[in-house]
């Protein structure tokens, strides 16, 4: 005989064994008794491991493009400063308190621009990567263009039925299929 076990467990989880115990032959022994098996059998362990490696490598991940994205970003900011403090020139006393009000100035405008961005989600090197990345036609004219697309249609196999290939040769049958020459 097995021994007993009494345990507590939440409504939830008792309506789902009711539940689970009505099937024909089901007994809500066996269903606690598989669920215990389930959680002490090195299956589970090893699904649970493997959920867990797999979300540490993808936060890993995210870790090392996120120090990397700092890197770039603190050695950006040292050559700014480097350049800026190496090309600017001593100002005269004179014009000192001019400098610092202008300067004031900029530093506002400057924190609320930044404001502005980071509120509506905005990233400055992703504009920047917008500008300057190509597109086909900075490569190409239209001619060309038009002249690429019809190869590419003339080579897809839904665009070759009775067509010539690019080599001059007709097109076979649309499925690839050999023509029955009987």
């Amino acid at each position: 005989m097995k021994p007993r076990l009494n345990v507590h467990v939440a409504h939830e989880l008792f309506e789902k064994v009711e539940i689970a115990a009505k099937r024909p032959g089901v007994t809500k022994a066996a269903v606690v008794e598989a669920a215990l098996l389930g959680f002490f059998s090195r299956e589970f362990d090893d699904q649970r491991d493997g959920a867990l490696i797999r979300r540490l490598d993808r936060l890993t991940r995210q870790y090392e493009r996120l120090e990397r994205n700092l890197s770039i970003t603190a050695e950006t900011l040292a050559l700014y400063i480097r350049f800026f403090l190496t090309v600017t020139p001593p100002l005269p006393n004179a014009d000192q308190d001019a400098a610092r009000a202008l300067g004031k100035e900029r530093f506002e405008y400057f924190t609320t621009q930044l404001a502005r961005r980071l509120a509506g989600g905005k990233n400055v090197i992703r504009d920047i990567l917008e500008e300057v990345s190509a597109d086909d036609s900075e490569f190409f004219t239209q001619a060309e263009l038009d002249a690429l697309r019809a190869v590419k249609t003339a080579a897809s196999p839904s665009g070759d039925k009775g067509q010539e290939k690019p080599n001059g040769e007709a097109a076979g049958p649309a499925n690839g299929a050999e023509a029955d020459h009987g």
